[in-house]
Order: C-alpha cells, then sequence, then structure tokens
C-alpha cells in the first residue's frame, strides 16, 4: 500500500475485515442491496466487483477473492472516499 501511496494501518484494516467478514477470504455476502442487484460483496473486505474493477492495483492478482488484492483495493477505494481505512467505522 504504502508503495502505491494508499494510506491505512494495520488497526484499521483489521477492525474493517473483522466486521466486514470476520476474517474469512471467502466471504460472500448474498442478501444485502448489492446481491439483489447482482454484484455480491466479495472477500475479506466485502468489495463489489465494480469497486474492485476500478481500485485494483497492479502487481496484484485481479481476483476480488484474493487476500492481498482485495485488501489494496478496498483501502485505495476507502482512502479515494474518505481519505484512509482508518476513517471507516461501518459499513462502506
Amino acid at each position: 500500500m504504502r508503495l502505491n501511496g494508499i494510506p491505512g494501518t494495520y488497526e484499521g484494516l483489521h477492525r474493517n475485515i473483522m466486521r466486514e467478514s470476520s476474517g474469512n477470504p471467502l466471504a460472500i455476502n448474498n442478501w444485502d442491496i448489492n446481491a439483489i442487484n447482482g454484484t455480491p460483496s466479495k472477500g475479506l473486505l466485502q468489495v463489489i466487483d465494480p469497486t474492485f474493477r476500478a481500485y485494483w492495483v497492479s502487481g496484484t492478482p485481479n481476483d476480488p477473492f484474493h487476500p492481498v488484492a482485495n485488501i489494496v483495493a478496498a483501502a485505495n477505494y476507502a482512502a479515494d472516499r474518505y481519505g484512509s481505512i482508518d476513517n471507516v467505522f461501518g459499513p462502506y
């Protein structure tokens, strides 16, 4: 993340991972509005495919279930929207 200028700390990542997926990299949300609309949230930080594609970071696998790719894409999105994953205290 640092190499790509994406802010965030272990504490911010851990807090959000535990809330979003309980640490399961294969978690998928099949019940919320995103799932109803055909784009379920996936992975450690529960990123939908369009968000993953928009915030995916080159050099990581192009797979929303890959832990590193999911974390970096989600943290990149959170940085763009909230300034840092550290500023996210609820579903984003």
